[in-house]
């Protein structure tokens, strides 16, 4: 009786276990394009619905995975990480009780996985996200040996050897480890075949494809004029695709094309059936700071914090607060948003702890300096160049300010195309800057790295880039290191 018991068991568990099943059907394909546009609860109606038809449909339980990726990611409220974070594990259990022989079983376990690591690293869990990030390499590259001919690999896979060219020193121990490698060229090219395929998965899977290789191009490739050519001539939906709408802009922000980044924001479908997210205001207040509309960029940026409940960038934007009222010559608002620049937020990202530091200083920016600077920053040299009008490096008293003239005059010449003159402010802020702990010196280094490459001249270029990861003990460490690693990398062509 006992064996009969056994054996029954074993037959029932079998059964059970047979009756999962990978099914990316039509309500499924519905809700996934639903998310990719930002319509979370139209996809969340749909992922409910496919519940209901096959409760062993085990495709609804990645698609909630990006519904809560998302949700998180932008809006970054606690309440929902405690909700929302414990899910991801749990899925990754249930996904674990899928069929094998199905090509979704790897693939969306790294999908899953991946997505753990990108919320892990708002919370900044680094060794969770990193033992993450190996494992969804592990299981991508299992699902590309098994099943060569499945389209849907290359999308994750090209993501993942890309990134895993650039990984910083925080992670690469977690790389070494584990034998992750990484090829820059490789994994932008297994991305770009996807997004040019016609195989029914690579249209399905388009958007998230694109989403991912216009960051990848524009911050690993540094092609950023080359990204925002291509978001217009693929004519992408910048306006009823908020995933589209928010890439655009910021990309437009972070390429200086402040003009383009605004008509994108104000453009967008303004519905409520999109994920509702404070980043439109976030980007607004640095569009209108970098005209040096200090009135409009608090608005947008008091708006932005009032609503927000997250952590990246607080510590940036009460900077930046503290800037425009600084400029309005309203002291005690400045001192007002340094103190919550202080106290709020976090110092996850570079920018938080570039933000921290500088507020600890309990000193002001030269003011014709900081109106350059933002100006720049926003693609408005011509200004800029009004601004520092007869000025030189005689001008200012202190060394830390004649540093930054140096390289910010440098900075201009090179958003000019004057290479030359740019080069030697460069070398002229390296000589000033290099032993100092501001970022002007290796930045400065990273910038000729670029000029050379854009030239062809890859070995002096890659002796750049080394010149800027030789550096220690400046600001902007990692972020730094990382794209001096992405121009060594390219160079070399790995």
């Amino acid at each position: 009786m006992k064996y009969l018991l056994i054996l029954f068991f074993t037959i029932a568990t079998h059964v059970l276990h047979a009756q999962k099943i990978y099914e990316f059907n039509s309500t499924c394909q519905m809700a996934y394009k639903e998310i990719v546009q930002l319509k979370l609860n139209n996809a969340q109606a749909l992922i409910n619905k496919a519940k209901q038809q096959n409760a062993n449909n085990l495709i609804p339980l990645v698609l909630e995975s990006y519904v809560d990726f998302f949700t998180l990611f932008f809006n970054e409220d606690p309440e929902e990480f405690k909700v929302r974070l414990p899910k991801f594990e749990e899925r990754i259990k249930q996904l674990n009780d899928g069929p094998q022989s199905s090509p979704f079983y790897h693939f969306s376990l790294g999908a899953v996985y991946l997505h753990k690591v990108a919320v892990n690293i708002k919370l900044d869990n680094k060794t969770r996200a990193g033992f993450d990030f190996q494992t969804a390499y592990k299981h991508i590259k299992q699902n590309k040996k098994a099943f060569p001919t499945f389209i849907p690999n290359q999308l994750l896979f090209g993501g993942l050897q890309t990134v895993a060219g650039t990984i910083p020193k925080g992670y690469q121990w977690i790389a070494s480890l584990f034998g992750i490698k990484g090829n820059i060229h490789d994994g932008m090219a297994t991305i770009e075949s996807f997004i040019n395929s016609n195989d029914p998965w690579a249209k399905l899977m388009f958007n998230e494809a694109t989403f991912m290789f216009c960051y990848l191009k524009f911050y690993i490739e540094n092609d950023k004029d080359g990204t925002l050519q291509f978001i217009q001539q693929r004519k992408l939906d910048v306006v009823n695709n908020h995933l589209f709408t928010y890439m655009a802009a910021n990309l437009g922000i972070n390429n200086k094309q402040i003009d383009y980044a605004e008509m994108v924001v104000q453009n967008r479908n303004k519905s409520a059936e999109y994920l509702q997210t404070e980043v439109w205001d976030f980007q607004l207040g640095f569009i209108n700071m970098y005209r040096l509309h200090t009135q409009q960029a608090i608005y947008y940026f008091s708006t932005y914090l009032a609503k927000f409940k997250g952590s990246f960038y607080v510590k940036d934007i009460y900077q930046k607060l503290s800037w425009c009222y600084y400029l309005q010559d309203n002291q005690t608002a400045a001192n007002n948003a340094r103190m919550n620049c202080i106290k709020k937020g976090a110092t996850i990202t570079d920018a938080d702890k570039q933000a921290l530091k500088d507020a600890k200083k309990n000193t002001w920016p030269n003011v014709t300096l900081l109106k350059a600077r933002i100006l720049n920053d926003g693609g408005l040299n011509q200004q800029a160049i009004q601004v520092l009008q007869g000025k030189s490096t005689s001008s200012f008293s202190k060394e830390e300010e004649q540093l930054e003239f140096t390289y910010r005059v440098g900075r201009i010449n090179d958003d000019l195309g004057k290479d030359e003159d740019a080069i030697a402010f460069y070398l002229k802020a390296i000589a000033i800057g290099q032993e100092r702990t501001e970022y002007y010196a290796a930045r400065a280094a990273l910038q000729i790295g670029m000029i050379y490459e854009r030239k062809g001249n890859k070995k002096t270029a890659i002796q750049y880039y080394q010149q800027c990861l030789d550096m220690e003990n400046h600001d902007y460490k990692n972020s730094l290191d990382q794209r001096a690693k992405s121009g060594i990398a390219r160079c070399k062509g790995e």
